[in-house]
Parts: structure tokens; sequence; C-alpha cells
């Protein structure tokens, strides 16, 4: 295996870090900082994706204005050349509505210097908090 392979999936593992930790901290800003200027960012297969750096920031200081608690992991990542896939697992509190479980997976494709060019991600919701995923999850 190739010193490039091998660094890849850590650069995978270490960019899925700095996103959850940015989510953890409510940081919109670290979070569009880890996206290239005219990333895409889409949450939703029926809707445009967000389009820009500033757009990404702009969904994220919405979506985390209301969390508290978060606590967010990644599964082992799937990397093909600029390619990631990942499993995630979320568990937070919005507003007085109690304690959410967010399961979903994130496809990521990379620019040359690492930042993401492309997001798009599958999730699901319950309104009850569950601690951990079940066996297998993120493998």
């Amino acid at each position: 295996m190739t010193e490039l392979a091998t660094a890849r999936p850590v650069a995978a593992v270490r960019w899925l870090g700095a996103l959850g930790t940015a989510w953890e901290n409510a940081d919109p800003d670290a979070a569009a900082a880890l996206f290239t200027a005219d990333a895409t960012y889409s949450t939703d297969p029926y809707s445009p994706p967000r389009r820009g750096r500033s757009a990404i920031r702009d969904y994220w200081a919405g979506e985390v204005a209301g969390q508290r608690g978060v606590a967010v992991r990644f599964g082992t990542p799937v990397v093909d050349g600029d390619r990631v896939v990942a499993e995630w697992w979320a568990t937070l509190s919005e507003s007085e509505d109690g304690p959410t479980t967010l399961a979903g997976i994130v496809v990521l494709r990379f620019d040359a210097d690492g930042r993401c060019a492309e997001l798009r991600e599958y999730w699901m919701a319950t309104p009850w908090a569950i601690a951990a995923p079940q066996p297998g999850w993120g493998r």
C-alpha cells in the first residue's frame, strides 16, 4: 500500500472529527472552513444543494442555534480516491423538544487541498435519546 493510500483514510478521519467538533461546539465558522469556497452541501435529495461556504455557514448557524448537549460520532470512513462515505450518529436536545437521536450517512468529495467540495447526507431522527448504535454500525 502506498503512503498516499494510507494517508487518505487518516485525512478523512481527521476531517470528520473536525466536522463533529464544529457541531458539538455549535461553531458554524469552523464547519464552513472545512469546505471549498464553491462547495455544495445537500441535506435533502429533493431540493437544490446549498452553494458556497457562506451558504453552508448560514445553514449551520440556523441548525445549531437551538441544539444543546450534542454528541456526535462517525464510523470508519470508506475512502475511494477523492470520495468518502461514513455513517454518523448524534444525540442532542433541541429547545424544549427534549432529546433526539439522529443517524445518517454522509457522502463527501474532496479537493486536492483536503477541503470538502461536495457533501450529501441522508439521515433519520427519533424523538428520544439512544446512547449507542446497533452492533456492526460504522464498519
